[in-house]
């Protein structure tokens, strides 16, 4: 199976499966650091494909104000993932590049 179906992303005619932890208790899936990164790196990894990742984290809001409360532990991940990604871009658009010789 492909990794990213396993992900939580769709291809063009594959059927999602549903997230297993969306069946845990919230207090649950926090202390579940195996899932967090797994959700951490959705987004970087939209971020290193070059995305628009307020779409992504707004999609997820936007799916989550409609009903999908198994998204819940999703966009909190991703909202704390895209204020460090962020904080990242700023601190690397003010580096000095480095000198050489």
């Amino acid at each position: 199976m492909d990794r990213r179906l396993r992900r939580g992303f769709c291809k063009a005619g594959a059927i999602p499966q549903p997230d297993p932890m969306a069946a845990l208790p919230p207090w649950l899936q926090r202390w579940n650091f195996i899932e967090r990164a797994r959700l951490e790196r959705q987004l970087w990894d939209v971020f290193e494909a070059g995305g628009d990742l307020d779409a992504q984290v707004g999609e997820c809001r936007a799916a989550l104000e409609a009903g999908d409360r198994g998204r819940a532990f999703q966009l909190e991940v991703w909202e704390t993932t895209l204020k460090r990604i962020r904080k990242i871009e700023t601190l690397m658009r003010d580096q000095k590049p480095p000198s050489g010789g």
